[in-house]
């Protein structure tokens, strides 16, 4: 006797509803793994973007002091921009969360434009050696750090855009996941249009 004809038409169905549920759950397990990882995947991603343009910071933490005591010599009269910007290096360096630090960094970066347009009125610091290499490393770390800070807010695009995207906010929720924040510029006269004479 056949076998299918011996379990009845309503054994069959039952199995093959059961074999559709097994399937769907395992297409439903394995999309929340593969969701799963790819956020994992992305928030070490993040990690490490911020981690690069720290160091970055950091290297610029460290080179302020020595431009600052260079600078102190020629412009005695300066006293409150080089303590406006050794403030905001001492706020930078004690930041802890990453909007804390992102936030403080941008405060460092507009201490360092009035150091800069301070330091234009001395051309006889200009002529000096040590202060020439000191400005072309700050120079070089500037570009650094707007590569990283570009490549840090690319990462925080992609993360960010997975998380509110559905499904996978599903995932996201579950995972606790919070919106990451973007390095952005926060003095409104930046976003302004150069305007460029000769």
């Amino acid at each position: 006797m056949n076998l299918l004809a011996a379990l009845g038409t309503g054994a069959i169905v039952g199995i093959v509803v059961a074999v559709v549920l097994v399937l769907l759950l395992i297409i439903l397990v394995a999309w929340y793994i593969s969701t799963h990882n790819k956020f994992v995947s992305l928030r070490s991603s993040v990690e490490e973007a911020f981690s690069t343009m720290d160091v970055y910071l950091k290297k610029r933490y460290d080179l302020i002091p020595n431009l600052v005591e260079t600078v102190k010599g020629y412009a005695k009269h300066e006293s409150d921009v080089l303590r406006g910007v050794t403030e905001a290096r001492a706020n930078a360096q004690a930041a802890n969360t990453t909007a804390e630090k992102l936030q403080a960094n941008a405060q460092l970066t507009q201490a360092l434009r009035s150091f800069n347009m301070v330091m234009e009125r001395y051309p006889e610091l200009k002529a000096n050696q040590n202060f020439m290499s000191l400005q072309n490393d700050l120079r070089g770390l500037e570009g650094e750090i707007a590569n990283a800070r570009k490549y840090y807010n690319g990462i925080v695009k992609a993360f960010n855009t997975k998380r509110e995207t559905i499904p996978s906010s599903i995932v996201a929720k579950m995972m606790k996941l919070e919106k990451q924040p973007y390095f952005e510029v926060e003095d409104a006269v930046e976003r302004q249009n150069v305007k460029v004479s000769f």
